[in-house]
């Protein structure tokens, strides 16, 4: 996954301070302005105290479009670390297709070879071998949604190096989503990764993604037997820098939950000594 660059970190800091510094230029000038209204000090005549109002609005106005255009650049550099994310899933899925194309050219061989020289029964059993992992590719395929498509199949390929079991439940096509395709992989992203977090000194580590939809809403599980979240944490767990992995880290999850409510969906976690999952829900449109 490609990290953010060092510009994107200034522009984040940047746009942070922006937005920090025109809010107390906006409460300073709001407080004065209601000061001398109040107390009548400080200026005296219709001219003074129409100046002052005039100067406060003035800059309450462009302390606010800076807030705005602040906020909008933050908006948009989450966007473009989002849609890079969703690149690098593709071009992994890619590679990921033409090493499996090559590989079964080699099997076809393998399998007309055997045929040639009788040994039938040996090429049935090597066929059954190379069918578990078409149907393990097939699985991935079942969205109408390219981007979420390739994000599953990059998962599993990163959860098979980890030792990590990764399946994968699709039952509906996922098509028109109240969201853009790369905040719902960036959801799906972090609830993997948070997963495989959870699980590289575990044994027999597991995870689902479980996606369906109905007539209301489209809805997503994904769950892993790690270790249990404590009771304490489950209610902290969304918010912004809340982690256990040391500093800088831990806004994954609050992003999810911030894309999740921005298109009017939920989502929550539950976690007992067997399992955790986070589920979470989007609505349909018109509902």
């Amino acid at each position: 996954m490609k990290m953010p660059s060092v510009q994107d970190a200034n522009v984040g800091k940047i746009s942070l301070i922006a937005i920090l510094i025109n809010l107390l230029q906006i409460l300073v000038a709001v407080s004065l302005l209601l000061y001398i209204l109040i107390s009548g000090e400080g200026i005296s005549g219709a001219m003074g105290r129409f100046s002052v109002v005039f100067l406060t609005f003035v800059v309450t106005i462009g302390a606010i479009a800076d807030v705005r255009e602040a906020m909008h650049t933050r908006r948009m550099m989450l966007e473009v670390r989002g849609l890079d994310e969703t690149v690098t899933q593709m071009g992994a899925l890619n590679r990921s297709l033409r090493s499996q194309r090559h590989d079964y050219l080699n099997h076809l061989q393998v399998v007309y070879g055997l045929m040639e020289i009788g040994e039938s029964s040996e090429a049935m059993r090597y066929i059954r071998g190379v069918i578990g992992d078409v149907t393990a590719l097939g699985q991935h395929l079942k969205t109408a949604n390219p981007p979420i498509n390739a994000l599953l199949m990059a998962k599993q390929n990163e959860c098979e190096k980890d030792g990590i079991l990764l399946s994968v439940d699709v039952r509906g096509t996922w098509k028109d989503l109240p969201l853009e395709s790369w905040e719902i992989c960036r959801v799906l992203s972090n609830l993997i990764d948070n997963a495989r977090d959870a699980l590289l000194h575990s044994h027999h580590s597991r995870i689902t993604v479980a996606l369906d939809e109905d007539e209301k809403a489209f809805r997503f599980t994904v769950g892993n037997n790690g270790p249990r979240i404590p009771q304490k944490y489950l209610e902290t767990i969304f918010e912004a820098g809340f982690s256990g992995k040391g500093k800088g880290r831990g806004m994954g999850l609050y992003i999810t939950r911030s894309i999740i409510n921005r298109a009017g969906g939920v989502i929550t976690v539950s976690s007992d000594d067997e399992w955790t999952s986070f589920r979470g829900s989007l609505p349909k449109g018109g509902n």
